[in-house]
């Protein structure tokens, strides 16, 4: 339900058809089927809600709505949630007081909607593209002929994050670890992969000698062999599992053996983060100290990039981390550039 549209209901079917409803609000409680055409479903939902009259064009609430109930759900999971929260703060921008007409969205707008976030400009960003498509979809579904208004209007430059964590500034951090991080550290170091994708690993996901994984952000499927390293490591968390009354699929798992969430995680994660840093500042290191404030757990995929780009070269970092352009790894990953020999 949407706060402006009251009683309001859609559900998404097996088929993928959208069919829209109006909640009388009774009990038991019953439903009016108001179709599976939206635009048919908001006439008869201002008929019954007995509201003033149809509006004479299509708003940001209504494209909201329909680009939150049929487009979103498409989407990886952990994007669904980030452009959930882009949608709440879109709704803030051009609905209050009143929703805008779509058509009434200017070029002047997006900037403006870019200078009302610019203290995150990540996030700015972000609510430029996602509004982008939500705009591209109306004209899509007809809703406007319009030129989509983020044309020539740019983001704010962000800088690259050039952090490099060293093998140094690792051990600190993973020695003030529990067995569980110090099981998530080496996963996401030894595969290079996003901290929801080795939070998602189980034991299916060891088939033949190899560690499959399919990242949910772009479907990438990526094949591990298990040797070396990889395969003490998964041996040592099949041990540890062992030890657990309960048994759970997943391969990371908490202190007590329940599967590890993004919270306990990110726990753990900055307790070892702090413990190291006054670690080294009661041993007089205030440099390591400064290093390890700033590391990030997602930095390991980077660590792993740019250790993989100095053993085996730079495509095999790209293949690593599943893009499938070695530019795309260049711009992000690799921070402490090519090695090079002197002139002479």
């Amino acid at each position: 339900m949407v706060k402006s549209m009251p009683h309001f209901r859609a559900r998404k079917q097996k088929s993928g058809k959208t069919y829209y409803y109006f909640d009388t609000q009774t009990k038991p409680r019953k439903e009016i089927a108001l179709g599976s055409d939206y635009r048919e479903a908001v006439k008869k939902w201002l008929e019954l809600s007995a509201l003033p009259a149809e509006p004479s064009e299509y708003n940001f609430e209504e494209l909201a709505v329909k680009y939150e109930t049929e487009v979103i759900p498409l989407k990886a999971n952990s994007t669904q949630g980030t452009n959930r929260g882009d949608l709440k703060k879109l709704r803030q921008f051009f609905c209050e007081p009143k929703p805008a007409p779509i058509d009434a969205i200017k070029p002047k707008h997006i900037y403006q909607l870019l200078q009302w976030s610019k203290d995150k400009p990540t996030t700015a960003n972000r609510l430029k593209r996602t509004f982008s498509h939500m705009f591209n979809m109306a004209r899509a579904w007809g809703w406007t002929e319009r030129e989509n208004p983020c044309a020539g209007i740019e983001g704010f430059s962000l800088e690259k994050r050039e952090v490099y964590i060293t093998d140094r500034v690792y051990r600190a951090v993973y020695e003030q670890g529990n067995d569980a991080l110090k099981d998530a550290m080496d996963l996401a170091y030894l595969t290079g992969q996003r901290p929801g994708d080795t939070r998602a690993l189980t034991d299916r996901n060891i088939q033949d000698g190899h560690l499959i994984i399919r990242q949910n952000k772009t479907s990438a499927p990526l094949r591990f062999i298990i040797e070396g390293e990889l395969k003490a490591l998964l041996e040592r968390i099949a041990l540890r599992k062992e030890g657990f009354k309960t048994h759970t699929s997943s391969l990371l798992v908490s202190q007590y053996g329940k599967p590890m969430s993004k919270q306990m995680m990110r726990d753990a994660f900055e307790a070892a983060r702090l413990a190291a840093a006054q670690k080294a500042e009661d041993s007089g290191d205030a440099e390591l100290a400064g290093e390890i404030k700033v590391f990030w757990f997602y930095d390991l995929r980077a660590k792993a990039a740019d250790d993989v780009a100095d053993e085996r070269g730079e495509v095999a970092a790209s293949k690593q981390l599943g893009h499938a352009s070695v530019q795309t790894t260049k711009r992000h990953y690799l921070r402490r550039g090519s090695k090079v020999n002197a002139t002479k």
